[in-house]
């Protein structure tokens, strides 16, 4: 395991597992025999082809950031309104898990619906701002939303069990949830072939801002796909990752395809049908 897992105490009793998710998490946690580890590999390599037949025919666009965005905060209603705009036009998918991934799955499900509709969703779940302390109040809150809302627009979340302890998303209408964090984000990044937009985040973000870049510095000019980072100060100064992409794209043909804005609805006008 990795430092991601968080630690198992000998002294803290573990609460059973109720939920099949939950279920999952804890054998992942507990076996590492090679039979556990075959049928991890035989069960991504399933979803792998499962989300390729799903993904025919629809265009993808990625709306990766930061988990630790709370409902109720102005940074998780631009995501949702993000996901709102893109899912116009596109199959919007994320890494699947809390945050601004849950906004902008909530937001794309909400794409054909009416704005006062987006904005009674996002009132009722900042009731519960966050997953802790509890897990089950801040699912149940999402699931009451659903309940409530109109038909769906598909969207897509791809969490993984790697982060287990953050519980996926319920507004993704498709769930291709991995073993294996890194295949995850690989097949997350490629399926995203109409771009992929980065809201502020950490680690995990940096990863797929530079993953992504690694993927399109590489390409064949009518593979590279759009990067819009959306926060100049955020991506200039709190985690200064623009400056090293521009430099990086600077004479590639990737280099017009690499964006910094500043709202949400410039970045999707940079994404069209």
């Amino acid at each position: 395991m990795t430092g991601s897992t968080p630690p198992r105490s000998s002294t803290t009793p573990r609460r059973t597992p109720r939920s099949r998710d939950a279920r999952a998490y804890a054998w992942f946690l507990e076996r590492h025999d090679p039979e556990a580890l075959l049928s991890r590999a035989l069960h991504d390599e399933g979803v792998d082809q499962a989300l390729g037949r799903w993904c025919a025919g629809r265009s993808l666009v990625g709306v990766m950031g930061g988990h630790a965005a709370r409902r109720g905060t102005p940074a998780y209603a631009a995501a949702a309104r993000l996901g709102r705009l893109l899912g116009r036009d596109h199959t919007v998918a994320t890494g699947g898990g809390p945050g601004a991934m849950e906004a902008a799955n909530l937001g794309a499900r909400l794409a054909g619906a009416d704005p006062a509709t987006l904005d009674e969703a996002l009132a009722a779940l900042a009731a519960v701002p966050d997953f802790r302390p509890s897990v089950d109040d801040w699912a149940a809150a999402a699931f009451r939303v659903c309940g409530a809302l109109p038909d769906a627009t598909p969207t897509l979340g791809v969490p993984t069990w790697h982060y287990g302890h953050e519980p996926s998303n319920v507004f993704a209408t498709a769930i291709a949830k991995y073993f294996r964090n890194a295949q995850r984000e690989a097949i997350l990044l490629h399926v995203c072939d109409a771009g992929i937009v980065f809201l502020p985040g950490a680690a995990g973000t940096v990863q797929e801002v530079f993953q992504d870049a690694c993927e399109n510095y590489y390409a064949e000019p009518d593979r590279i796909a759009p990067m819009v980072l959306v926060g100049r100060r955020y991506w200039t100064e709190t985690l200064p990752a623009w400056p090293l992409l521009r430099a990086l794209a600077r004479g590639r043909p990737m280099e017009q395809h690499v964006h910094l804005v500043d709202t949400v609805e410039e970045a999707a006008a940079l994404l069209p049908a």
